[in-house]
């Protein structure tokens, strides 16, 4: 659904969520493949001191909460290397929440993060790669937006709205030249998960996410998502009706 991508060395990519997780190890990975790439999240000293002496690099930190910040990372990379190739959304956050637990300040906190962040991001890179005609954008959701899951009260929704936000900018974006990939991994190693108190299936490594995001990129799918024997149940599961389906859950987790 999107053009192959047969070589990574000269291309520049925009890595915002570059800190940690899945993020972090694709950004090294890409420049281990040849591609320029722009290391972006909040902490400024872990970034410069991950670029430190790779001149295929930069560090920009931006929050994406604040659209300011991710608009003078952009102009910088512009700056610096005449545009961009490939933008990918990794930022997010997860606190648990459930029913009976509603935190409101935490739940805007989270959809400002996830959703709010996501929509700043896409305002600052979209004019630049509709300007040049050419060039992809990737927004990580998750597996949790397939539908609903224990403790994923107000996480789950906006990831829901980043796969309903990815396939629309699909729609609007693949005759102007440009690539849309949509990526929902299921569950990873990362600090986020580290949360957890519940049953993982099929837990992963970042580096191993990361490796399946890009081999992804490079294949030109639209829909990105992994690990398959998970993710997949996981679709399927939503063929089944209601009763069935929240039975399996519950199996599944333990919740």
């Amino acid at each position: 659904m999107n053009p192959r991508i047969n070589e990574w060395r000269g291309q520049r990519v925009w890595m915002i969520g570059a800190s940690t997780g899945i993020g972090e190890a694709a950004a090294h990975l890409l420049l281990d493949l040849g591609a320029r790439v722009a290391f972006s999240a909040r902490s400024a000293d872990k970034l410069e001191q991950t670029v430190a002496g790779e001149p295929r690099a930069l560090a920009l930190a931006l929050d994406v909460t604040d659209r300011a910040s991710v608009d003078m990372a952009c102009q910088r990379i512009v700056a610096e290397w005449g545009g961009i190739d490939l933008v990918l959304i990794v930022a997010g956050g997860y606190n648990e929440m459930r029913a009976d637990a509603i935190d409101l300040a935490a739940a805007n906190q989270m959809i400002d993060l996830n959703l709010r962040g996501a929509f700043n991001c896409l305002d600052v890179a979209l004019p630049v790669l509709i300007k040049q005609g050419a060039g992809g954008i990737g927004i990580v959701a998750s597996v949790a937006g397939y539908g609903g899951l224990p403790k994923a009260l107000v996480y789950g929704p906006t990831k829901a709205a980043l796969i309903n936000l990815s396939e629309s900018l699909y729609l609007d974006l693949r005759s102007r030249g440009i690539a849309v990939y949509q990526i929902n991994p299921g569950f990873v190693d990362t600090p986020l998960t580290a949360k957890n108190d519940f049953k993982m299936p099929a837990l992963m490594s970042a580096a191993d996410a990361a490796y399946a995001m890009v081999d992804g990129i490079e294949r030109g799918d639209f829909h990105i998502h992994f690990p398959k024997r998970f993710t997949n149940s996981m679709r399927l599961a939503r063929l089944l009706p209601y009763r069935l389906y929240f039975w399996l859950i519950h199996k599944v987790t333990g919740l």
